[in-house]
């Protein structure tokens, strides 16, 4: 049996809701708005999660100089860290909140759209929404792909320069944490997190048309989100939203 069994109960439940949709509008543009209602309805965690975020750019010169002041006392430094986040009533961990919650949506709608099921018999200006692009046939059906593809790109490239800058506004703090830190070394890692906007491209080319609908829904939800919470200059966090 699949891990992914566990969701059939949920599978089926957005299965009816998609396909009551499908009844008065094209099946596509049903996965569209099913999308859109679920991410409306967690909005309000992405605005915490924000929220939080700016408290803990807002506390980050505090944070550096708790670094400095309990350098070589890890005990003292999170006893420390943990009372000033409780006066503040932030978190570190804020931003992880809405990602947290979309995987299993995420899962749900992955396993909605990769099992056999009425609406994938359903096409999209020709081509089946659960066709893949390795089976695609004629000018029409890879057309369809190719703008699909186009329109996750261009997502991904706006989330791409984002991160970017997010990066750059973040590079003074971070050295002046890694100053706190005794000269910790970044991680080398973290240049490449903008670069992970361009995997949901990647991962559209493995399933089937109705997740890559699904996908360019999500990010672009992600990405006008982000830009409508981040409106007033404030920092916002170097990661990228894959989903």
């Amino acid at each position: 049996m699949s891990v992914f069994a566990v969701l059939d109960p949920a599978v089926g439940l957005a299965h009816d809701v998609v396909a009551a949709l499908a009844q008065v509008l094209p099946t596509a543009l049903a996965i569209v708005l099913f999308t859109v209602c679920v991410r409306l309805a967690l909005h309000p965690l992405a605005r915490a999660a924000a929220r939080g975020e700016k408290s803990r750019a807002r506390l980050a010169p505090r944070v550096a100089e708790l670094n400095r002041k309990h350098k070589g006392r890890p005990e003292k430094l999170q006893a420390a860290l943990a009372e000033l986040y409780r006066e503040e009533k932030a978190s570190p961990f804020a931003g992880c909140l809405p990602m947290l919650v979309q995987i299993p949506f995420f899962s749900v709608m992955y396993r909605l759209f990769t099992t056999p099921n009425d609406l994938l018999g359903h096409t999209l200006f020709g081509a089946p929404l659960g066709l893949h692009v390795g089976a695609a046939q004629g000018a029409g059906q890879w057309a369809v792909f190719a703008v699909l593809y186009a329109g996750l790109a261009a997502v991904a490239y706006v989330g791409f320069r984002r991160a970017r800058r997010a990066q750059a506004a973040q590079a003074a703090q971070a050295a002046q944490a890694a100053k706190a830190a005794e000269g910790a070394p970044p991680q080398p890692g973290l240049a490449l997190l903008p670069y992970l906007s361009f995997g949901t491209v990647l991962f559209a080319a493995l399933v089937p048309l109705a997740a890559g609908v699904y996908l360019l829904t999500t990010t672009t939800w992600s990405a006008a989100e982000r830009a409508w919470l981040y409106r007033d200059g404030a920092p916002e966090p170097a990661g990228v939203a894959l989903v």
